[in-house]
């Protein structure tokens, strides 16, 4: 017997006839973030920043492909990672699906990461993936777009991150679990792992010039995440205790 509330089929059509107007009235609140978001001023990006892709060296201009807008995925894949961040895999592996139709609207999707090219083709084989990714290694791009962060940072306790300063070292007494949790993940330390950060940025380019138009970070990413807009429409939502997910090959099968 469920502990949940039940009710008749008109009872149910009652209140969910309230929740459409709680989900209309969203709907039209995106509308407007959407709105203000596009109107932000455009930053002009002067620096030379230079990456490894699999067509050889290009710059941000090149990321592009050809297109006038370019959006970045902020992929956590240190230098010394073994892997991907489970998270930002979880994310990508969205990508394929519709990076295809963004194309086809003058849009291109590429993921950036500070590892060497050659790991992130490693890995990108192993997940499927085709989607463009690029390695920044020996570039600022990373850091410039508030997803690297200095080892000066991580001892202040003030590392610069979505807008704000955090302090990411874990509280006394957990060093040793948290330094276990992420070699089990991706081979690193804590504070290697945490040196990264996930976010996503967006630019445009205009008569050869390129521009920075948004950047956002954290929770700002929940919607990139294909998983978490299904789960907030099943019975138990999220129904979250803790990181649950897994790389999509690391799945029991049963």
């Amino acid at each position: 017997m469920t502990s949940h509330t039940t009710g008749t089929r008109e009872e149910w059509l009652t209140a969910r006839l309230e929740l459409l107007e709680a989900e209309k009235e969203l709907t039209r609140q995106g509308d407007e973030v959407s709105r203000k978001r596009r109107e932000l001023p455009w930053v002009r990006v002067d620096k030379d920043y230079r990456f490894e892709t699999d067509d050889g060296t290009a710059s941000l201009a090149g990321l592009f492909r050809g297109r006038s807008q370019l959006l970045v995925y902020h992929f956590m894949f240190g230098p010394d990672f073994a892997a991907g961040c489970p998270s930002c895999s979880a994310i990508a592996d969205g990508f394929n699906g519709f990076a295809v139709h963004l194309a086809g609207h003058d849009v291109t999707l590429c993921a950036v990461s500070r590892a060497p090219l050659a790991r992130l083709s490693a890995y990108k084989q192993r997940m499927g993936w085709t989607f463009p990714w690029a390695s920044s290694s020996g570039s600022d791009f990373n850091a410039d777009f508030g997803v690297a962060h200095t080892k000066e940072e991580w001892e202040a306790g003030a590392v610069a991150y979505n807008f704000g300063h955090e302090d990411m070292r874990p509280a006394a007494g957990e060093q040793g679990a948290s330094d276990a949790f992420t070699q089990s993940i991706v081979g690193t330390s804590w504070e290697t792992y945490r040196r990264e950060g996930p976010g996503m940025s967006a630019f445009a380019r205009q008569d050869g010039t390129v521009y920075h138009t948004y950047s956002t970070y954290a929770r700002g990413l929940d919607v990139l995440w294909g998983m978490y807009q299904w789960l907030d429409r099943a019975p138990l939502g999220r129904n979250e205790d803790g990181m649950w997910w897994r790389r999509h090959d690391e799945y029991d099968e049963t």
